[in-house]
């Protein structure tokens, strides 16, 4: 990942969830390696994505239940079951910063939505350009994954994954996709673009998982 640009806006002021909404566990302190940072630099790979709501879409592929896609446009998706959590954001590159306030769609109220088949492991989330990044199913089923639009009360610029980024706080923040398009239904996994370019394929900053070399033969499908 590279920075895009340092003056931008900063996201991701400390805050506590609304009432009646759901937050996250409180934060467990910092991971291994990593250092206190004040709010979300701009860090992503590639140009930013034109956002126009009469043509966004948001797909739902791969091995679902019924063996049908599932589309949402804008309207559509902005009126799924919305939630907040609070919950700490760590990034390979050894920053982390803590209690950030994401509102979106909870990533479970996909999968609930569009069941995968049952022999579903994983998923691969796909952004503009290209982008991509795996994830067991079950981080999706995670209570604070989000499919978020908004950071800190406000909805995210474009720079930090307007319309929709998915956040997955219990890994590093590469799997936290900008500009999410589709979520496809994996039967086994697969890498997705950090992972085929030396990333650890399951990103546990807990456990310091940052690159492709620390796997162990049963964690990862081969380079």
């Amino acid at each position: 990942m590279r920075q895009q640009d340092a003056g931008a806006p900063r996201l991701g002021a400390p805050g506590a969830a609304s009432p009646g909404r759901r937050a996250a566990s409180p934060p467990r302190g910092l991971p291994p390696g990593q250092h206190l940072q004040d709010g979300l630099p701009v860090m992503h790979y590639g140009p930013v994505p034109a956002f126009d709501p009469a043509t966004w879409d948001l797909r739902v592929t791969g091995a679902t239940a019924s063996g049908r896609e599932q589309r949402w446009g804008w309207e559509d998706f902005r009126a799924l079951p919305r939630a907040e959590v609070v919950a700490d954001f760590h990034c390979v590159t050894k920053f982390s910063v803590l209690a950030v306030r994401w509102s979106g769609v909870p990533a479970a109220e996909v999968l609930r939505v569009v069941p995968p088949a049952a022999a579903v492991t994983h998923v691969m989330v796909w952004a503009d350009f290209g982008y991509s990044a795996n994830l067991p199913v079950e981080a999706l089923r995670e209570p604070d994954t989000l499919l978020a639009t908004g950071c800190g009360g406000q909805d995210l610029t474009p720079e930090h994954g307007f319309p929709v980024r998915l956040v997955v706080p219990s890994r590093y923040g590469w799997k936290s996709v900008k500009w999410v398009r589709a979520i496809e239904y994996l039967i086994g996994d697969r890498r997705g673009f950090w992972e085929l370019r030396g990333y650890h394929n399951n990103a546990d900053p807990w456990r310091e998982q940052r690159y492709s070399y620390q796997e162990q033969p049963d964690e990862a499908p081969e380079l």
